[in-house]
This record gives C-alpha cells, sequence and structure tokens, in this order.
C-alpha cells in the first residue's frame, strides 16, 4: 500500500487494490458464516436436530451479527478503530475451530455467535473501507464489496456437497486457515484505512459532498421504510438459503448433494446481480432499482413453489439474480440519508436489516414444524411484493 494509493480516495478517485482487498476478506468471512447452513444437513443428521433447532442456529449466527452491527457501527463512527477488522476475522477463527469439535447442540450454538460476533465487527468497518476508496463511484463499489460476500454465502452448498458429506462436521477445520489468510490481508487493509483517516473530510464537508437524497421527507420515516423493506428481503433469502434444499428432498426424494445444486443457484446468481447492480443504480437511481429489484422477483417467487423441478433451476437462477441487483444499493442509499454516521447506517441495513433474517430462520423454521415445507414455501413467496413500499422513499440523484 504504497503512499499515492493511500491518498487517491481523498480526491474521488476509486482505489481498485484497496477495493478488491476488502471484497476478498469479505469474500472469506462470509465463506465462513456460509459453514454453518452448509452444515444443516449433517446436523440434522447426526445430532437428530428438529427444524426449529436448525432456526436456532442460524438465529445465534445472524441475530448476534444483527443486534452488535449497529452498536459497532456507532462506536466506530466516533472511534474509527482499523484494527477491528482484523480481530473480527480472529474471532470467527475461533468460530470455526468449536464448529469442527461440537459434541452437540449448545456447542453448535457457542460457535455459531463466535462467527456472529465476528461478522458484526468485520461489517460496519469493512463498509467504512468501501467509502473511502469509492471516489465518486459509491454504488459500484459497494457492489464489488458486497459480491465478494454474496460468493463467500453462494459456497455453502458446494461445501455441504464436497466437504460436509464427505467428511463431516470435522472438515470446518479447514476453515481456520480461510481465517488465517483473512486476518493477514485484514491487518494489510487496516493499515491503509488508519493512515487514510487522517485525510477524511471534516463532518461538515462530508454531508455536503455525500448527501444526495432529496430530504423533503422524514430521515427517520425513510430509514424506517427503506428497514422494513430489507426486512422481507431477508425474510425470502432465508427460506430460500436455510430451507428450500429440504422442501426439494421432501418433495422430489433427490439427494442431499442434488439438492445442493438448486441452492447453489440461487445463491451465485445473487452475487452476479449484486456486481451487476453497482453500475446500473449509479445510471438509473437507487432508489429505481430498489423498487424494479425487489417487485421484479415476485413473478419468480410466486410461481417457484408451484413449479416441477426442471423448472425450479431457471426459476431460481433468475430470482436470485434480480433480487440481488439491489443488495449493495440499500446499503449505499442509507449511507447517503446518514452521511455523517456511514458506520451505523452500514450497520443498520446489513445487520439489524438484512441480519433479521436470523428472526425470520426460527420463525419459518417453527411454520415448517407446525405445518409443513409446501405451506413455508408459500409464505415466503409473497415477501418480494413488499417491495412496492419503496416507492415512498425518497428520491435520489442517479
Amino acid at each position: 500500500m504504497n503512499t499515492h494509493t493511500e491518498r487517491t480516495s481523498a480526491v474521488g478517485i476509486t482505489v481498485y487494490p484497496i477495493l478488491f482487498a476488502i471484497s476478498f476478506s469479505h469474500f472469506l468471512n462470509d465463506a465462513m458464516q456460509a459453514v454453518i447452513p452448509a452444515l444443516f444437513p449433517i446436523l440434522r443428521s447426526t445430532m437428530e436436530l428438529s427444524y426449529t433447532q436448525i432456526g436456532w442456529i442460524a438465529f445465534a449466527l445472524n441475530m448476534t451479527s444483527s443486534i452488535m452491527q449497529p452498536v459497532v457501527g456507532l462506536w466506530t463512527d466516533r472511534t474509527p478503530s482499523p484494527y477491528f477488522l482484523p480481530l473480527g476475522m480472529a474471532a470467527s477463527l475461533l468460530g470455526m475451530a468449536g464448529l469442527a469439535l461440537a459434541p452437540n447442540f449448545l456447542f453448535v450454538l457457542l460457535s455459531a455467535l463466535l462467527v456472529g460476533i465476528g461478522s458484526a465487527v468485520f461489517h460496519p468497518e469493512g463498509s467504512r473501507v468501501v467509502y473511502l476508496a469509492a471516489g465518486a463511484r459509491r454504488a459500484f463499489a459497494q457492489s464489488i464489496y458486497q459480491v465478494g460476500g454474496n460468493t463467500g454465502n453462494a459456497l455453502a452448498p458446494l461445501f455441504t456437497a464436497l466437504i460436509f458429506v464427505p467428511f463431516g462436521q470435522k472438515g470446518a477445520a479447514w476453515f481456520t486457515l480461510a481465517a488465517a489468510l483473512g486476518i493477514t490481508v485484514l491487518w494489510r487493509v487496516s493499515q491503509w484505512y488508519g493512515h487514510e483517516l487522517g485525510s477524511r473530510p471534516t463532518p461538515s464537508k462530508a454531508k455536503k459532498a455525500g448527501q444526495r437524497i432529496d430530504h423533503g421527507h422524514s430521515i427517520v420515516f425513510a430509514l424506517a421504510l427503506l428497514i422494513f423493506v430489507v426486512f422481507a428481503r431477508s425474510w425470502y433469502s432465508a427460506g430460500i438459503s436455510n430451507y428450500y434444499q429440504f422442501y426439494l428432498m421432501e418433495t422430489t426424494h433427490i439427494s442431499v448433494r442434488e439438492a445442493q445444486v438448486y441452492l447453489f443457484a440461487f445463491m451465485i446468481a445473487g452475487a452476479i446481480g449484486t456486481l451487476a447492480g453497482g453500475p446500473i443504480a449509479d445510471r438509473f437511481g437507487k432508489r429505481n432499482l430498489m423498487i424494479w429489484s425487489t417487485v421484479g422477483t415476485a413473478p419468480f417467487a410466486l410461481a417457484l413453489p408451484h413449479a416441477p423441478l426442471p423448472l425450479a433451476l431457471p426459476l431460481l437462477l433468475v430470482a436470485g439474480f434480480v433480487l440481488s441487483l439491489s443488495f449493495a444499493t440499500f446499503v449505499v442509499y442509507a449511507q447517503e440519508l446518514l452521511p455523517n454516521h456511514v458506520g451505523m447506517a452500514s450497520g443498520l441495513i446489513v445487520g439489524l436489516a438484512f441480519g433479521m433474517g436470523a428472526l425470520g430462520a426460527v420463525v419459518l423454521g417453527k411454520i415448517a414444524d407446525l405445518s409443513s415445507l409446501g405451506t413455508l414455501m408459500l409464505l415466503c413467496s409473497v415477501l418480494p411484493l413488499f417491495g412496492i413500499l419503496a416507492v415512498w422513499l425518497p428520491k435520489d440523484q442517479a
């Protein structure tokens, strides 16, 4: 990280080496989070877990991150902490070691909590690094950052098929190496970040430069509505990511390995959509993309529970791609609503709102236990329709 690179973002130039480094770290962080749902079919069999218990594991992972991210973001807005980045990755390393050795359900929960804490510490500071390195291309920069995380999450089905089916939960030990690599990369990024903090604009200048939302609407109303729409998206993603594989195995009698192909299709299409969405938002406006993306997913989501197996794969590909076009855009929109509280804005969206899919995982798991997986999928299919509420968000400048 040379001096020239350290200062370029101050004059509005996008710092690609930093963006790619933090995106790669995001990939590693979210790949380790993906280990937990990837283990669900294995743990359900070896520990005889119910769907509700699976939901509680997802809850322990995501709710920890949800609650802590806005708090960490608020703290780092006041006291930026570059070395939180490698420290968060270290917590995830401990969580991976715990998962590999977990003898029972409680130990799995504790390990999931460690991974959730690591994610909560990493994400707000990671988003701030992106904000500083983005220059004038904030939506595109955020999409580079988020595509790393989405790609890491998309690997969960491959982890199940290639690592955990043949090796069991002890395969999680391999991910301690990924965490060690992440700590090394983030140590370097944190050094750049620490130097860059000295060239930040003052809060008043940041507000003038960053605020591009029409505030005829209340900021509080806009944030509440934004969080609600993301909340609905998160519940839909939680339903597909955590339970669709079981739905396919129950209704079509395919194997665990075969079910991972369909889950991987949804997730990898989401990663591609995340990357494609940034330039679209920069060109046509963030609010417009949030509406088009969420509502545009609804026809495919509504068709999915009724589709025969051959049609499920293309429907999942299209739904995953369209829904994720606006993934990074929600974060950037929140940051522009709160330009002097970038960390808290990122925490509210990535943590509190996206992470509230954790609560969805528990509720949806309970529905599956009390009713059926078919009922669960039908309920999930209507959730993208709530995206129409985004028409009441303040307009932004493209």
